[in-house]
Order: C-alpha cells, then structure tokens, then sequence
C-alpha cells in the first residue's frame, strides 16, 4: 500500500457498517476521490472531526489496487458558521452539488478546489447576500472548466461598445445592434455587464469584493443561474425548506 499525504475537502459522506465511513474529497492533485474511514463515527476516534461534511484538512491516505483509506487527519478548517445558520449551510450545498458534477478522480482540480474554499469562507465568515456569493461562484467556474462566456466584444460583430445583451445561446455580450436579432437575448444594466466581467476576470482572492444594487444582482443570478444550468446540462437550484 502507497502512503500518500494530501490536503482536501470532505463533500460527501456516508455511513458504513457499524462505526465506518465513506466519504467522498476533494483534493487538488488527485481531483475527486473515495475514501474509507475505519472507526470515524466512534465518539472517541481520531477521525470523528476530519471527515465531517465540509471539514477541510490535511488527510493522511493509504493507495491500495483500487480504494483510498484514511489513516490520520489534522483539520485545518471546520467552516463552523455553515453549519449553525441553515440559510448558510443551504447555499454551500447547493455550491458543493455543484462541484461534486464537474469534479472526477485523477483530475487537477487546484483551481476548482481553491474557487470552491474561497466561497465556503465568503459564506462562513462574512454577511454577503448569498446569492451573490453563488452567482460570482457560478460565473468563476464557468471560467476554469473552459465555458467562458465570451466578455470582451459581442459575439456577433466583434465590436467593443455599447455591450447590452447577454446571449445564452451565442455565449457572450452583444452589442446594441445585434442584440435586436436575438430573440433570446438578456438585456443587462451596466452593473451587471462589469459585474460578470469581474467575476472573470479578477484575481481569486478579490472576486467578491464588490457590491451591487438588487435590480442588479437579480440580473446577475438569473443570468449566472442558466448559464450554468445549460451548459452541464442540468437544473440546479438552492433546496428551500
């Protein structure tokens, strides 16, 4: 058996015979993989704390043929707040429904797994509107597993000005002029056109450090909400209780 270390996230777990666990991480460098966790659910394991939902740490793993089995754990996030306000802990599984699709084993998922601790920490340690946290999430990943929207001219004519429509089907802005051909276009305030450019474009330590107006954002949802709902083939949407 391989000793492997890694650091990585629990977003899935399943209860195993008595005391055991499965449980699914998410790891940079080995992308998404499925662990055993012998004697996890005993209250005095070493365990209990690190493979809960949504713990981040720094796993110790044993490689056998074709399974992985944690042997040790040191956590180094709990993302305590998700847990203790409903509201919160909704979003960041609806957010970790999310990443679970686009996410295989063997797959460098560094920056997918750096977006997905980002948003987890937005929606623990701050009073953000937590759609806005998802939409600027939704609009970022789109970015890293290759559908990005097409943001820097319309995707019709090539020109630079006078951006006003988003188009789901073009992928991308649209001028003023072209956007009168598009019966599906979206039109889009000017907030909402720099706030889908930022969410691009910005370094990932500062994507969500703007502001919008609720005329704005509501754009901003509906529009990051389909894009990504089209684009892996699937409806997701926040299970309300």
């Amino acid at each position: 058996m391989k000793q492997i270390k890694v650091n990585g996230i629990i977003i899935a777990e399943n209860n195993s015979n008595d005391f055991d666990k499965m449980v699914t991480m998410l790891t940079p460098n080995l992308g998404k993989i499925g662990c055993s966790a012998r004697g996890a659910r005993r209250t005095k394991s070493q365990l209990l704390a690190g493979t809960q939902f949504l713990c981040f740490g720094e796993y110790l793993l044993f490689k056998g043929s074709d399974t992985y089995s944690i042997n040790s754990c040191e956590t180094i996030e709990m993302f305590y707040n998700l847990r203790t306000d409903l509201d919160k802990l909704l979003y960041a599984s609806h957010v970790t429904k999310i990443i679970n699709d686009v996410t295989t084993e063997n797959q460098n998922s560094f920056y997918i797994l750096k977006l997905f601790l980002n948003t987890l920490y937005a929606m623990s340690e701050t009073d953000k509107n937590l759609d806005f946290l998802t939409s600027v999430f939704k609009m970022r990943l789109m970015k890293i597993i290759g559908f990005s929207p097409n943001v820097n001219e319309c995707v019709s004519c090539r020109k630079k000005e006078n951006l006003v429509g988003f188009s789901f089907k073009d992928n991308g802005f649209k001028c003023e002029a072209c956007s009168k051909q598009d019966t599906g276009i979206f039109k889009l305030s000017e907030a909402t056109k720099n706030a889908i450019i930022y969410s691009i474009k910005a370094d990932s330590k500062k994507i969500f450090s703007f502001e919008l107006s609720e005329n704005s954002l509501r754009e901003f949802e509906i529009i990051s909400r389909l894009y990504l709902n089209e684009k892996l083939e699937k409806e997701y949407k926040v299970d309300k209780y």
